[in-house]
């Protein structure tokens, strides 16, 4: 099998895709088929490969991933759907289904979503915006979100689970000539073992990803898989 190592890094881990660290770390490339576990399959998914690379300090652990896609998708609207990036990891020791995991086999889901990332990034800018005398005000209703990341736990087709406590797992994005880069960065050191994935130094874990396609069209099991 393949096996991604996390680096180690002494200092600030990166928390952007285009931070400089990121280019000492060895690459590994994994290549992406089609969802045909379950109804609806997604046999001809857009993304093809998935990059990978990984950093730890000791302290926090991120995930560089990046892959083709030539549209941005990061508006939901009527009809329309998000791109997004997902990382599973089993919980506990016991090896897990890739897809969702299984009944007292669960696995923790890492779910990045461009339209939380979206939201997060309008909110900024409208909070770095001048306030000048004269201008006129622009409104607009934006979410909060603790995160560009969903933290989730599943213990099968349809058991998706949001995890009450959000913004352990931090994300951020930039999608530039046709290329999605995300980071999703979280504290090594679990506080909730039950439905948190041990992250270990020296610790060898089962992963598994998924892409989606909001352009076309890929949502829920429609998507993407590396198992």
């Amino acid at each position: 099998g393949m096996v991604i190592r996390a680096q180690y890094l002494e200092g600030d881990i990166p928390a952007a895709p285009v931070d400089a660290a990121w280019e000492t770390v060895p690459t590994l490339v994994i290549p992406m088929s089609g969802q045909v576990i379950t109804r609806p399959v997604w046999p001809e998914p857009s993304a093809r490969s998935l990059s990978i690379r990984s950093i730890h300090n000791g302290r926090d652990i991120a995930f560089l991933l990046e892959w083709q896609d030539n549209t941005k998708n990061d508006r939901l609207t009527p009809g329309t759907f998000r791109d997004g990036v997902a990382v599973g990891l089993p919980l506990g020791d016991a090896p897990a289904f890739f897809c969702m995991g299984q009944l007292d086999h669960y696995i923790n889901i890492w779910h990045w979503k461009a339209d939380w990332q979206s939201d997060i990034d309008r909110r900024a800018s409208r909070a770095a915006e001048g306030k000048g005398s004269g201008e006129v005000r622009r409104f607009e209703v934006i979410p909060r979100r603790s995160s560009s990341v969903e933290d989730l736990v599943g213990g099968g087709f349809s058991t998706l689970t949001t995890k009450q406590s959000q913004g352990r797992v931090q994300g951020k994005a930039v999608w530039k000539d046709g290329v999605w880069r995300v980071v999703m960065r979280r504290p090594l050191v679990s506080t909730d073992l039950e439905n948190e994935a041990r992250l270990e130094p020296g610790r060898l874990q089962a992963i598994s990803f998924a892409i989606w396609n909001g352009e076309n069209k890929e949502r829920n099991g429609q998507n993407a898989v590396a198992p």
